[in-house]
């Protein structure tokens, strides 16, 4: 896969007068992948990574937001279209005295290798003041993403859309009938994290580690990402246990720790009940329990995490840890603590649960990664880190004696 430098960018255009005969296609289920559910808008169709039923147990806005952030989902249909433009209404967010957030990325792949790269002007915006956690939102009109000079012939378009926005899709045109894509009979991953899988500060869509492990796995991606709220909260258990999928992966841990959210007693106990509800499902797959990746401010430090506001004063964004490494309180959960809590829990299991499998964060990133890509914001890998800890992935769950290997 392309890194960001190597891939052309595309602007957004107005509709392309040199084209004669636009066709509008309807959005349909059958030509998008990765998302559970789609609800019909004013202005089109709103893709969601959890189920109504699952949003409905939930009153957390951090949840609403990141659970209709699109990270990986995807457009995919056949065509000999050399022309696309997609339509679609962006909610961006953005925060007082913080560096400005780059424009969320459609990543446009032609049979498979990424092509072009583009951002829909205009949109939502909505505008987060940490220091009092109050937010305004701006309404914005929808705007249009256009790709052109495609290859001529039969092809597999895939249009990812953008990890870090919520996306309402408007409408597509192309100048060329379009079919669902075949079934590729690749085996489906289902992959659940926080805002590191979710995508963070990844370059673009397809270059989210998950995404980025999927494709040198050769996999089918459903990314349950979701930033901020990898909590063991059991209506995400119930949907994955739900959602068709040939592989299971769940990176738990840091969340819990930077919301200071439970104790080691009420920790153990959750990990099972969400371990034991996938397992409804799916109690056969090959199941992965994937521990922390390093991040040094929670290593030995408890809970709970904050904006460094001393940080935005001077135009950026970091964050710290709020606990006390020295707090006697029983049970407080570090990152290493969880660590060997999971590793003792595959453990405990696994000889009635041979398909279940641990993978130790550390061996995705860890000292020796920090050294040379520190996290910029102490919390989430930047773009580099993003493909390493893909490749990493790919390489110990995908081949050798990998939990996924075929």
């Amino acid at each position: 896969m392309p890194t960001n430098s190597s891939v052309p960018t595309n602007p957004s255009v107005p509709t392309n007068p040199s084209v004669p005969h636009w066709i509008t296609i309807p959005l349909t289920a059958d030509l998008l992948r990765g998302a559970l559910e789609l609800e019909r808008t004013e202005h089109g169709v709103l893709p969601h990574r959890l189920p109504a039923r699952a949003r409905a147990q939930c009153a957390d806005p951090q949840l609403a937001v990141v659970e209709s952030q699109p990270s990986g989902v995807r457009l995919v249909f056949r065509t000999r279209a050399t022309a696309v433009e997609l339509d679609a209404l962006r909610t961006k967010r953005t925060y007082v005295g913080a560096p400005p957030r780059p424009d969320g990325l459609y990543d446009l792949l032609v049979d498979g290798r990424l092509t072009a790269r583009a951002s829909v002007p205009d949109g939502n915006t909505i505008t987060v003041d940490m220091t009092d956690g109050t937010s305004e939102h701006r309404p914005g009109p929808p705007g249009t993403v256009t790709f052109t000079d495609l290859p001529a012939g039969l092809k597999t378009i895939e249009i990812w859309l953008p990890h870090n926005e919520t996306t309402e899709l408007v409408a597509l045109r192309t100048d060329a009938p379009v079919e669902p894509a075949p079934d590729p009979g690749r085996r489906v991953w289902l992959h659940h994290g926080s805002s590191i899988s979710h995508g963070s500060d990844a370059a673009g869509p397809t270059e989210i580690w998950p995404a980025h492990a999927a494709s040198l796995g050769g996999v089918e991606l459903i990314n349950l990402g979701l930033g901020g709220s990898a909590l063991l909260d059991l209506f995400t258990a119930r949907a994955m246990r739900d959602t068709p999928a040939d592989l299971i992966s769940v990176k738990i841990g840091i969340n819990l720790v930077n919301h200071d959210v439970m104790r080691l007693r009420a920790f153990t106990s959750a990990v099972h009940g969400f371990l034991d509800t996938i397992r409804d499902g799916h109690p056969t797959a090959p199941l992965l329990v994937v521990s922390p990746i390093l991040c040094p401010i929670h290593e030995d430090t408890p809970g709970p995490s904050a904006p460094d506001l001393t940080g935005l004063a001077e135009g950026r964004l970091r964050f710290k840890a709020m606990g006390d490494p020295d707090d006697p309180t029983p049970g407080k959960l570090t990152l290493r603590v969880i660590r060997d809590e999971l590793s003792a829990i595959v453990a405990q299991r696994s000889p009635e649960d041979p398909n279940l499998h641990y993978l130790d964060g550390l061996a995705l990133y860890g000292e020796s990664e920090a050294t040379t890509l520190p996290l910029p914001d102490d919390l989430h890998p930047d773009a580099e880190t993003h493909l390493q800890i893909g490749r990493r992935f790919a390489e110990l769950a995908f081949e050798g004696e990998g939990a996924f290997t075929p």
